[in-house]
């Protein structure tokens, strides 16, 4: 007999679906929490047989399971833990443990790709390519490797996840596997998936406008409150305002904070670690402890949300030879413009700031964590340069 305990994201449910192609009826599947999977190993250790196969997927456990766990496999016990998360690397120092962040080839792994690895070379599974594809759809959703490679297909995979319970997946998900030779969606699918797509550009319109910024542990962040779509709003919130250093996304329901970023220097699963919780380098995610709520609710609540920038601008465009013209709340009027091949400057107020900066993008991110300044639209601009026309002639 086996038992699976895995997360409840589509990482981990696609080694539930795994598990069960493995072995049907022989394998149980729990999808747990973040905070739940302990209370699970401890039900796992008073009610179930000794003799029953454990695996651990995509989670891993606290200090005290931990132990139980090792004392567990030393006195003949059989364990696995499979896990993808840089906080998880020291549970390698076990027999049962094995935990790969990326593998040899550089390639970022997930839950699902490194139990589909076990299984075959266990020879549990018989390899096939519709169950590959599958594998290598969560993979890449997971570890966001989608956005890249321009593969919708993956995202795609994880909105049917979240719009259907996760026992209709997996019943539609195992018997795809079994019967199809390639990984597909059906036609009623991508109708539905073309639907859901429109409603989270929606739904993220409206979070482009409601988000707000602060300093936190010396980093920049982007605080909005959301219960859905933590994935496609972090990413494109850090696309819209690239001078944070990443989006913090308040679920005050599940009483939790997701973080985000687009960014390789940063490694939010340091953010996470501060407040007790942990998860990947541009994707993680802690409970609102009492920290936590602190600085990102207490702190950030009075708050005014930023302000977009121009998007369908013709003459007041970012990295303009002839300048670029920025306002903030309080008025205040700013230029971006090159001084020369290699650096750029800020005028405030028509008065040259003493900072220098060696490219644009170096210059906009300063102007916006200091003055919160967005890019004004076209008529604005030439409003003002009307007005600079006038002030020159009437001299």
């Amino acid at each position: 007999m086996y038992k699976l305990l895995s997360h409840t994201d589509l990482d981990g449910v696609g080694c539930g679906i795994l598990a069960k192609l493995a072995f049907g009826k022989g394998v149980k599947v729990r999808y747990n929490s973040v905070s739940g999977l302990n209370r699970e190993v401890e039900w796992f250790f008073e009610n179930e047989d000794r003799n029953t196969f454990l695996f651990i997927t995509d989670l891993s456990v606290n200090e005290e399971n931990e132990k139980r766990l090792d004392a567990f496999y030393q006195a003949g016990g059989k364990v696995q833990l499979l896990d993808h998360h840089i906080t998880s690397v020291h549970f390698n120092d076990y027999e049962w443990g094995r935990v790969v962040v990326e593998d040899e080839d550089g390639k970022l792994t997930s839950a699902t790709s490194l139990f589909y690895e076990y299984l075959v070379t266990n020879q549990l599974i018989e390899p096939s390519v519709a169950v590959e594809e599958f594998v290598e759809l969560v993979r890449q959703y997971d570890t966001w490797e989608w956005e890249k490679n321009d593969n919708h297909q993956a995202h795609r995979l994880n909105a049917l996840f979240f719009l259907v319970s996760i026992e209709e997946f997996e019943e539609k998900m195992i018997s795809r596997l079994k019967s199809s030779t390639h990984f597909d969606f059906s036609e009623f699918e991508e109708k539905i998936l073309e639907m859901e797509e429109h409603k989270i550009e929606r739904y993220i319109s409206r979070k482009k406008r409601e988000i707000v910024q602060t300093k936190v542990g010396g980093l920049y962040a982007g605080v909005v409150y959301a219960e859905s779509y933590h994935s496609e709003l972090g990413n494109e919130l850090g696309k819209e305002y690239p001078h944070l250093d990443y989006i913090a996304i308040l679920n005050m329901g599940g009483k939790r904070v997701g973080f985000r970023t687009i960014h390789d220097h940063i490694d939010v699963s340091e953010v996470a670690g501060h407040f007790g919780g942990g998860g990947h380098a541009k994707a993680s995610g802690c409970s609102l402890v009492e920290e936590a709520y602190k600085e990102f609710v207490l702190g950030t609540f009075h708050l005014e949300s930023l302000r977009e920038d121009a998007n369908r601008n013709r003459y007041n465009v970012k990295r303009s030879l002839f300048g670029t013209f920025y306002k903030n709340r309080g008025e205040e009027i700013f230029l971006i413009y090159p001084l020369n091949e290699c650096d750029w400057a800020i005028d405030h107020y028509k008065t040259k700031m003493d900072q220098t900066f060696s490219s644009f993008d170096e210059a906009e991110t300063f102007l916006k964590r200091n003055y919160e300044a967005w890019l004004v639209r076209d008529d604005t601009f030439v409003n003002y340069l009307m007005e600079e026309v006038k002030s020159m002639r009437s001299e």
